[in-house]
């Protein structure tokens, strides 16, 4: 076999993740570090991103280690990331004024009204693909910009960078010398118009952003820079870059217009490629995004974005501590097969797909005196396959194509009875991977595709397989109770 290797920076919500592939794209060592979820006000979260890169800097060395290979013999490195999560540095020190704003942050909810109430909502959409919501960049930068005055000074002095996480790394890692990011990544700020392919100026100008301080957009698979050598003992080819759920796709395979993945993380995200077609989602509930650009030719999709699902069974875990773990938890899946009419919807941070509601907020409904801590965590559980439902029903309808199969990856799709409710709530089949780390598969194909040392598609694993048992009338009933409650949970917060 080849001793020719690829590094895949999986850099997430709550981790960062280095994965070594080998020249037949198996993993065969992954190293994985988590981050300090930072809450300074109600609403807030943010990331120390210069810990997260020393995280990512660690987790590389580790997994190379671990594999017992050359660091030489790593012919390229794939970065993928947290989309939308903003940070702002200094050019000359590399140092961040403040701490990165997560996209889960709400701080920005007031601006975005404001968009709507200036009517400048529709311009937005026409340009980006996007609606004017706090999940985005471009009101997080602004916010920066208006709020810490660290950042002013440095933005007169021509030294102000701004990025999504992807950047910042890459110019951590290049010593300075690259402030880049690639097409997908762009296209989440809220800044990038998807037709023209560019920074807008008429965006930029309404937010109030330098153009001088964004990042150069370079292809999704390609040689973009080199590693100092001083952090890894020898230069290493940076040529792979994408938005988390935008690898997820080419990971999963997903190359052919009308496919679909879901990827189960801190949210859920439902991903489908259209191809060269910008799809135009104005009425859905749906956003259009950039997928990737590889050779010059961008490839374009429509995303469902769910915003709480993995933090929701974190929240039982460490904010209820009604379990202790996931082994708890898939016991009380095991021996609760129903959630006796509790309905829960995880709107911490608001509602994403479809309904996009800043102001709403999570709620228990439907609670009796017989209902239990089992009752409840079901409900939980249930809650992300309805999500990924009016996501998944949506795009159907946008689109005009109907899926047939789902793929599914992420680490809530290990648990077999979530994914058996998905697919009974769906009517639909899933299908699990064997490999559920698609989104740092999809960085290391891309690198590698790049470097020359695969193809662009890839055989995906063997994998699992859920076919829908539930009959009609019950999911109808119990997916009609979940939406009363989603309608109840709405505009919580005036």
């Amino acid at each position: 076999m080849s001793k020719k290797y690829i590094l895949a920076f999986d850099q997430g919500t709550t981790s960062s993740r280095a994965v070594v592939y080998n020249a037949l794209l198996k993993p065969i060592e992954s190293v994985s570090r988590r981050h300090e979820q930072i809450y300074d006000e109600p609403g807030w979260v943010c990331h120390n991103a210069q810990e997260i890169f020393f995280n990512v800097v660690e987790a590389g060395k580790q997994a190379v280690s671990g594999a017992g290979i050359n660091i030489c013999d790593i012919v390229g490195i794939g970065v993928t990331n947290q989309r939308e999560t903003t940070v702002v540095w200094d050019k000359v020190t590399g140092e961040p004024v403040c701490d990165a704003i997560v996209w889960l942050d709400k701080r920005t909810v007031g601006m975005c009204r404001k968009i709507k109430t200036d009517g400048f909502e529709p311009t937005i959409r026409e340009k980006t693909g996007l609606l004017a919501d706090s999940y985005f960049s471009a009101t997080k930068m602004k916010w920066i910009l208006e709020n810490v005055p660290e950042a002013e000074k440095l933005a007169k002095k021509g030294r102000l960078a701004f990025g999504t996480m992807d950047s910042y790394l890459i110019f951590r890692l290049t010593g300075g010398k690259k402030h880049i990011t690639d097409y997908s990544n762009a296209s989440r700020t809220m800044l990038f118009n998807i037709k023209e392919l560019k920074w807008d100026c008429e965006l930029l100008k309404y937010f109030g952003i330098p153009e001088e301080t964004l990042p150069e957009v370079v292809s999704s698979s390609g040689i973009v820079g080199h590693t100092e050598c001083g952090i890894f003992g020898c230069e290493i080819p940076i040529a792979g870059i994408a938005g988390d759920q935008h690898a997820a796709l080419f990971g999963q395979n997903c190359l052919q217009e009308g496919s679909v993945k879901n990827t189960y993380g801190t949210g859920c995200f439902i991903l489908q490629n259209t191809g060269k077609k910008i799809v135009d989602s104005t009425k859905s509930g749906l956003i259009t995004t950039i997928a990737w650009n590889i050779g010059g030719e961008t490839t374009y999709a429509v995303e469902g974005s769910v915003f709480n699902a993995g933090s929701a069974i974190e929240w039982l875990i460490n904010g209820l501590k009604l379990i202790s773990d996931i082994k708890e938890l898939e016991y009380i899946l095991s021996e609760t097969r129903d959630s006796d009419g509790v309905c829960f919807v995880p709107a911490f941070s608001g509602l994403g797909a479809p309904e996009w509601d800043m102001s709403a907020r999570g709620s228990v409904f439907g609670l009796t005196l017989a209902s239990g801590k089992n009752e409840i965590v079901r409900a939980v559980c249930e809650a992300i396959a309805f999500q990924v439902k009016d996501a998944l029903d949506y795009m159907e309808l946008l689109t005009g194509v109907k899926v047939s199969e789902l793929k599914v990856d992420g680490g809530v799709s290990r648990n077999d009875y979530i994914m058996q409710f998905q697919a009974d709530v769906l009517g639909k089949v899933v299908f699990r991977p064997q490999n559920i780390e698609t989104t740092a598969l999809g960085a290391a194909k891309l690198a590698g595709l790049a470097v020359g040392l695969f193809g662009e598609e890839q055989d995906c694993d063997s994998g699992s397989l859920f076919e829908p048992k539930m009959e009609f009338g019950v999911r109808d009933e119990k997916y009609a109770a979940w939406r009363k409650a989603v309608e109840r949970s709405k505009g919580w917060i005036g």
